[in-house]
């Protein structure tokens, strides 16, 4: 135990600090580098709570017109859905993966688990896709908020 948790617990004993304040001082301890509570705090990012999907699209090659599409999904649902995922059978899970091979889509359902789905939480950003085909342009934005 460090020496700055074991004076917490010990002014909690004397009946100097409450539990209360006692919880509040261990946790800066756990956010501070080495436990050590004189040191600066790491500030964390918040994590976000949405995927955003926004699609911009030309219509009628180039007119002033635009299709917008615009879709919030909340990563809780993502992550249920996730969870959801281990509960299918696994000859089912073979059948969906082979229905999405027969359609160009190599995915594996087999591979999807919550700790992937926060790693790529992490690694997304801010992610932008031009799209020039046929004198017709589109944009496709992905990001976390």
């Amino acid at each position: 135990m460090s020496e700055n948790r074991k004076q917490i617990l010990d002014m909690l004993a004397a009946g100097k600090i409450t539990a209360d304040e006692a919880e509040r001082l261990i946790a800066a301890l756990e956010r501070a580098p080495n436990g050590d509570a004189g040191g600066a705090t790491v500030a964390r990012k918040p994590l976000p709570k949405y995927l955003r999907v926004v699609v911009e699209a030309e219509d009628n090659h180039g007119a002033d017109t635009m299709t917008k599409v615009n879709i919030r999904v909340p990563f809780q649902l993502l992550r249920a859905g996730v969870k959801l995922a281990n509960f299918m059978p696994p000859k089912a899970r073979m059948q969906v993966n082979e229905a999405l091979r027969e359609k160009g889509v190599d995915f594996d359902l087999n591979q999807i688990k919550p700790e992937n789905l926060d790693e790529l939480i992490e690694q997304l950003q801010d992610m932008v896709i031009d799209i020039d085909q046929d004198k017709r342009r589109a944009k496709v934005k992905v990001f976390c908020e």
